[in-house]
């Protein structure tokens, strides 16, 4: 059997960080984990280095018993974690020993048991319809067999705070009798996800002096304050913390695991992590949210793309000077960079940082500064957006050095004579976009002619087809993402089409943009960005 605790922990088993991403993050909608992918789960939150990870419920749940064989057997190797089945206590009026749930549990292998039972009065009396001497005796029994079978067991308390502010005499009666069976932790469950720290935290401190027991978190995210809750319930002696991978469970979801621990780290000072650990956060967010499936919040805090982002231009002044003044922490100590966000709030810091970000140096050319936050201004204005569209923005800073310092410019792999792009509607039906576009390209000026199920395919197959020919690098070149959004327009003029661009050569991405009333010219200018963008690397 494997270890009951965490290893090479520099807190060890003295605090308890304790992944349930398998079992309560699961319950999210739109969340369906394969066996495979439970396994890939569980691997990467070992590589993190949490304490615990929660697989699941064996017995109940077909896949989740297969997790335990397929773990038992060999396929999961934990490092650092110590690996949790979840279950409940016997049924009513039955031994431990003879319930299939329980057996399951033990069955599974796994070296510790999270037991859920119920805490609250009106949930004893109403759901499981018993009273409180066989709820109590329920949990007894089954801790003690658990723990006689050689498992460490958790007892997740659910429904405690509401029960405990309607009945505390109940809750307290349910948590003894599991301590006196061998419970490790007693965890505290916020279930319906009501509470708000400092009432939540004074309970916790409450029932930690009145029992002297080791107490532990569960927070639901109801009132977005499951984060917040169990940090309070830390601060008020709780340590054993219950969290989710990107806050990931059933309703409004539980607290994210990704900002509980950098909470814990960097602002009380816990190492919860082993060494190194801390700086993985991000990269391990963003691979559990593919897994599951799901794009990863990019507000999301500590780990989201945006939470280091700067787009107010005084932000980007006082940045300029110190970047710790408008960051709350290093950014790098999670695995996240800075950012700095070019808008039309834009001004001369944000600009130059922002060009330092891309390799264009402006501080030292302040015409070509004033120039670029002008235009930037006014092609935001006109609605060009460049806060997802860097390539574009890099290659309107080169231009505007150019301008300035007589710099060579800045040269497109190809000119446009024109092109053109028909729509033919079949008499069986189908419709099919043709485009012809002349081009001059190394000297020669070339003609092709491509059909699209789109006018922009047929613009993008026809321009391909031209330059492929004359440009080695084009062929790795392929268009990842195409977004779209007409934009507000003014009473008495047009409508305005903008348009993004993702391109992508296999090993790196970059995004461009375009803007104009005509949706194919709009797309146009993001494809030639796009090019253009490739040709600086390519060529340099």
């Amino acid at each position: 059997m494997t270890r009951t605790e965490p290893a090479d922990t520099p807190l060890g088993d003295a605090f308890h960080l304790y992944d349930t991403t398998l079992r309560d993050g699961a319950q999210r909608e739109g969340i369906t984990y394969s066996v495979t992918d439970k396994l890939a789960v569980a691997r990467l939150l070992d590589e993190l280095g949490v304490g615990f990870i929660e697989g699941g419920w064996p017995g109940a749940l077909p896949k989740d018993t297969e997790f335990f064989a397929r773990a038992a057997k060999g396929e999961l190797q934990l490092n650092h974690a110590a690996l949790v089945a979840f279950g409940s206590t016997r049924k009513a009026g039955t031994r431990a020993s003879e319930d299939p749930q329980v057996r399951a549990l033990v069955d599974s292998e796994a070296p510790v048991v999270t037991l859920v039972a119920k805490s609250d009065l009106r949930h004893i009396e109403r759901a499981l319809r018993v009273d409180v001497d066989e709820a109590c005796a329920m949990v007894r029994d089954t801790v003690a067999f658990l723990t006689g079978e050689g498992r460490r067991v958790f007892l997740d308390a659910e429904h405690f705070f509401d029960g405990y502010a309607f009945s505390p005499e109940t809750s307290l009666r349910v948590l003894d009798a599991a301590a006196r069976a061998g419970a490790d932790v007693l965890v505290l469950c916020d279930t319906n996800g009501g509470q708000l720290p400092l009432g939540l935290a004074e309970t916790v401190r409450e029932v930690g002096d009145k029992t002297g027991f080791r107490l532990g978190i569960h927070c639901q995210d109801d009132t977005s304050c499951a984060v917040a809750n169990s940090i309070a319930a830390v601060q008020a002696g709780a340590t054993h913390v219950q969290c989710t991978a990107n806050g990931y469970g059933e309703r409004a979801g539980n607290a994210d695991l990704f900002a509980v621990t950098g909470n814990l780290v960097t602002k009380l000072g816990m190492e919860v992590l082993p060494s190194g650990g801390t700086a993985e956060l991000t990269r391990v967010s963003h691979a559990l949210a593919e897994i599951a499936n799901l794009a990863p919040d990019t507000h999301q805090a500590y780990v989201g793309s945006s939470a280091f982002a700067h787009k107010a231009g005084l932000h980007a002044s006082a940045i300029k000077v110190d970047p710790l003044l408008y960051n709350h922490i290093d950014p790098s100590s999670v695995g996240n960079g800075m950012r700095v966000l070019v808008t039309e709030m834009a001004g001369r810091a944000s600009l130059e940082l922002k060009g330092r970000e891309l390799g264009v140096d402006l501080a030292g050319r302040p015409e070509a500064l004033t120039n670029a936050v002008q235009k930037v201004k006014d092609l935001e204005a006109e609605g060009w957006s460049f806060e997802a569209a860097d390539a574009s923005l890099e290659l309107l800073l080169r231009r505007e050095v150019e301008d300035v310092s007589g710099e060579e410019p800045v040269t497109p792999p190809f000119r446009l004579e024109s092109y053109r792009v028909v729509l033919d509607h079949r008499q069986d039906g189908e419709v099919v976009s043709e485009a012809t576009v002349k081009v001059h390209v190394s000297g020669h000026r070339v003609i092709a002619t491509a059909e699209g199920n789109g006018p922009v395919h047929a613009l993008d197959a026809a321009l391909r087809d031209a330059l492929s020919p004359h440009l080695s690098w084009l062929d790795s070149v392929e268009l990842s993402d195409y977004k779209v959004r007409i934009l507000p327009s003014n009473p008495g003029t047009h409508a305005v089409t903008r348009v993004l661009l993702e391109s992508s050569d296999g090993e790196r991405e970059w995004a461009t943009v375009g803007v104009h009333g005509n949706i194919v010219e709009a797309s146009w200018m993001a494809m030639c960005d796009a090019l253009v963008h490739k040709s600086l690397t390519a060529c340099g």
